[in-house]
C-alpha cells in the first residue's frame, strides 16, 4: 500500500510505490523489527532485501516497529535517459497491536537518555514539521501582508497587519470555535443530568422501575458528558496553543526579514533594543490571546444560557446572582483598556531601557576610562524603576480580576439564594446542587477566561500596532539592473548619479558621479573622510536609493563593508561561511590573506572560538578574516567591492594583501 498524506508518501509493507520522475525498489518484509537506534541497522536490512536506496540520517531515533520512523532517502531517480540523486523525506509507518500504540511517549526516552549521558546539542533534536517551519510559516503570512499593503496603497489608507492575521488565519481558528461551543455546552448540560440524579434520590421510590431506569440513563449520560469534555479540552487547549505558535513563528520570520531589508534611513528610526523586543516580548503574545480570544463570544451566551436554565430552575431569583456577574463584565473590560495603555506604555519604557544598556555595553571602555560607573548606573536603574513601575500597575490589575474571579462565585450563590428564601421558597438539595453547578460552570467563563481574553487581547493589539509600525519602515530597493549596451566587457556603468541620504539637507551625498569599468579592471576610489567613498558603494549595492542618474550593473557582487565582522564561531567556520571545506584551497586561502603565523598564537588554530564568547580578535586579524571570507566564499562573483579594506593592517601586510590578493588571486575581476 503507498499514498500521500500531508506531503509525505507513507509506504506500507509488501509495497511498490511508482512515480512518474522515480523509479522505486522498496520492498519492506511484513515482519520487520528494527530494534537498533543507529541508522547502519536499517541501512544493512535495507540492503539485504535490496533495497535501491541509502539512509543518510536517521530522524527521529529507530526505536521499535510500531514507531513511525522518519528517515531522509536519496532515491535513484530516471528521467529522460539520465541518472539524478533526489533527496526525499518519507515516513515508514511500522504499525502493531493498539495497546503498544498507546505509549505515545516513549519516542521521547531516547531524548531523554542522550540528556542524561551529555548535555543536548541542536543536531540531537527532531526536526519540526514541514506545516510548521518558519520559511512555511512566514512566507504565508508576508503574503497576505504583501497584498494587504497593495490594497492599502490603492486605498490611500494605511494598512492593517490585523486584516492580514485574520485572512490568514480564520479558517483553521474557526474550527476551534466548533471546539468551544461543544465544550461549553457541555458544562451547562452536566448540571441538568446532576439535578436528575439528585431529584431521583430526593423522591426515591423502591418500585418505581421506569424512575430507576431514567436514573442509570441520566447517570450514563453524565459520565458520557464527563469523558467527552476531558477530550474535546485538552484537544482544544492544544490546537489553539499550536496555532498561537504559528502566529508567533510567522511573526518572529517578518521581522527577521524585515530586519535585514532596512534601508540606513529606516536604521535611523528604529534600534537593536526595539527589535530584540519585538521578537522577545511582543510575539510572546500571541501564544496567549489564541487561547482566550473564542472566549470573548462565547462568555456572554453561556451567560445568556445559564441565566435561562437558572429561571427555569429556581424562578426570578437567579437574577440577584446573575446581577453581580452581568456587573463584573463592563468592568472586567474597563480593566482590559487600562491594560492596553500599561502595555503601550511599558514596551517604550523597555525600548527606551534596551537601547541605554546597548550604548552603555558598547561604550564600556570610554564609561570605566572616565569613572562613570556611578552615573550611567543611575541612569540605568531610573529607567528600570519607571518600566517596573508599570509592571507593578499592570500586576495590581491581574490580581484584581483574580481576585474577581475567587470571590464572585461565593457572592452569585449567596446573593441568589437569599432572594430565593426571602421570596418564601424551600430550599431543596436538587436545585441547590444544580445552581451551584451552572454557577461554576459560568463562573470559570465569565470571570476568568472572558476577562483573560480582554486583557490579552488589548495586550496583542498595542503589540500588532508596535510591529506594523517596524514592517512599515523603509527597505532596501529590490536591486536587480541588468547591463544594456552592446559591450559585453563593461560589468559597471554610473553615469550622472546624485543620491542622497536625506532628503532634507541642501547638498546632495554625491552629486553628478560618472564611471565606467570593465571586467578585469581595478577602479580605486580615494577621497577625504565623508567625502561619499562608502556611499558610492551603497549606491552600486542599491542600499542608497537615487535620485537622478542611471546605475547599470550586470553579473554577482561580493562585498567587503568598512567595519569587519565576525560571528560566534571558529576562525574557520567564519572563513568557509558553511562551505565545504578543501584542505588545499583553504590553505592557499590562508597564506594570501596573511592568516598562519595568527592562527599559530591561538590555542587551537583555526579551531579556535571568536565573537563574544570566544577569543578576541585585534581589528587587523577581523580585517583579513574578513577578506578570507570573500576569497573562499564567493571567488565566483563578477564584482568585488572593497571599502577601504587595509586600514586596519600595517604596511607591510597591507602590501602582502594588496600583491597576493588584488593582483593575484583577483587580477582578472574588478
Amino acid at each position: 500500500m503507498a499514498g500521500k498524506i500531508g506531503g509525505r508518501l507513507y509506504l506500507g509493507d509488501d509495497s511498490v510505490a511508482q512515480s512518474p520522475e522515480i523509479n522505486w525498489d522498496l520492498r519492506l518484509h511484513s515482519q520487520m523489527l528494527v530494534y537498533n537506534h543507529k541508522a547502519s541497522a536499517l541501512e544493512k536490512h535495507l540492503v539485504e532485501h535490496k533495497c535501491s536506496f541509502a539512509i543518510v540520517k536517521n530522524h527521529p531515533p529507530i526505536c521499535c516497529q510500531w514507531y513511525k520512523i522518519k528517515a531522509y532517502i536519496i532515491a535513484w531517480c530516471k528521467q529522460d535517459q539520465t541518472h539524478r540523486r533526489k533527496k526525499v523525506m518519507f515516513s515508514l509507518s511500522y504499525k502493531s497491536q493498539f495497546i503498544n500504540n498507546l505509549y505515545l511517549t516513549r519516542w521521547l526516552n531516547p531524548l531523554f537518555i542522550i540528556g542524561h549521558k551529555r548535555k543536548l546539542e541542536e543536531d540531537d533534536m527532531y526536526k519540526v514539521m514541514p506545516e510548521d517551519s518558519s520559511e512555511k510559516l512566514g512566507e504565508e503570512l508576508q503574503w497576505y501582508w504583501d497584498k494587504e499593503v497593495q490594497k492599502a496603497k490603492k486605498r490611500g489608507k494605511p494598512p492593517h497587519l490585523t486584516k492580514a492575521i485574520i485572512l490568514c488565519y480564520w479558517k483553521s481558528y474557526l474550527v476551534f470555535g466548533i471546539f468551544t461551543m461543544i465544550e461549553e455546552t457541555l458544562k451547562i448540560i452536566q448540571p441538568i443530568f446532576l439535578g436528575k440524579i439528585i431529584n431521583y434520590f430526593e423522591k426515591y421510590d423502591a418500585s418505581g422501575e421506569v424512575a430507576l431506569n431514567s436514573a442509570y440513563c441520566y447517570a450514563g449520560a453524565l459520565s458520557v458528558c464527563t469523558l467527552i469534555l476531558a477530550i474535546m479540552h485538552h484537544l482544544y487547549f492544544y490546537h489553539v496553543q499550536r496555532a498561537g505558535m504559528k502566529l508567533r513563528v510567522a511573526m518572529c520570520h517578518m521581522i527577521y526579514r524585515k530586519a535585514l531589508r532596512l534601508s540606513n534611513v529606516a536604521m535611523a528610526k528604529t534600534t537593536t533594543g526595539q527589535i530584540v523586543n519585538l521578537l522577545s516580548n511582543d510575539v510572546n503574545k500571541f501564544d496567549q490571546v489564541t487561547i482566550f480570544l473564542h472566549f470573548l463570544w462565547a462568555g456572554p451566551l453561556q451567560a445568556v444560557a445559564v441565566t435561562v436554565l437558572l429561571w427555569m430552575e429556581i424562578g426570578p431569583s437567579c437574577l440577584a446572582g446573575m446581577a453581580i456577574l452581568i456587573i463584573l463584565l463592563p468592568v472586567q473590560t474597563c480593566i482590559g483598556r487600562l491594560f492596553s495603555s500599561l502595555r503601550s506604555k511599558t514596551a517604550a519604557l523597555t525600548d527606551v531601557r534596551i537601547r541605554t544598556m546597548n550604548e552603555v555595553i558598547s561604550g564600556m571602555k570610554i564609561i570605566k576610562m572616565y569613572a562613570w560607573e556611578k552615573s550611567f548606573a543611575e541612569l540605568v536603574n531610573g529607567l528600570r524603576r519607571k518600566e517596573i513601575a508599570m509592571v507593578m500597575k499592570s500586576s495590581y490589575l491581574r490580581g484584581l480580576n483574580l481576585a474577581s474571579f475567587f470571590v464572585a462565585s461565593k457572592i452569585t450563590v449567596f446573593m441568589t439564594f437569599m432572594a430565593y428564601v426571602l421570596l418564601g421558597n424551600v430550599i431543596s438539595a436538587s436545585r441547590v446542587f444544580v445552581a451551584v453547578s451552572l454557577y461554576g460552570a459560568v463562573r470559570l467563563t465569565v470571570t476568568l477566561f472572558f476577562p483573560a481574553a480582554v486583557e490579552r487581547v488589548s495586550e496583542s493589539v498595542i503589540s500588532i500596532r508596535r510591529i506594523k509600525n517596524f514592517l512599515m519602515l523603509d527597505e532596501v530597493s529590490n536591486f536587480k539592473p541588468q547591463l544594456h549596451g552592446s559591450n559585453e566587457n563593461i560589468i559597471l556603468h554610473v553615469q550622472d548619479l546624485t543620491c542622497s541620504w536625506d532628503k532634507s539637507l541642501e547638498t546632495p551625498t554625491l552629486q553628478q558621479i560618472s564611471f565606467t569599468v570593465r571586467r578585469g579592471e581595478l577602479l580605486a576610489v580615494i577621497g577625504p573622510v565623508g567625502a561619499g567613498k562608502s556611499s558610492l558603494l551603497s549606491a552600486v549595492l542599491g542600499e542608497l536609493p537615487k535620485d537622478k542618474g542611471l546605475i547599470n550593473v550586470t553579473g554577482r557582487i561580493a562585498y567587503v563593508s568598512q567595519q569587519p565582522w565576525v560571528f560566534s564561531g571558529t576562525v574557520r567556520s567564519n572563513i568557509l561561511f558553511d562551505k565545504e571545506y578543501e584542505k588545499e584551497k583553504y590553505e592557499n586561502v590562508l597564506k594570501v590573506c596573511a592568516l598562519k603565523k595568527d592562527l599559530e598564537l591561538l590555542a587551537n588554530g583555526d579551531l579556535t572560538v571568536i565573537g563574544d564568547r570566544g577569543a578576541t580578535l585585534s581589528g587587523g586579524q577581523k580585517a583579513r578574516v574578513n577578506l578570507a571570507r570573500l576569497v573562499a566564499v564567493y571567488q565566483d562573483a563578477d564584482i568585488y567591492l572593497l571599502d577601504d579594506p587595509l586600514s586596519a593592517v600595517d604596511a607591510e601586510v597591507g602590501r602582502h594583501l594588496f600583491e597576493n590578493l588584488q593582483l593575484s588571486v583577483l587580477k582578472d575581476i574588478i
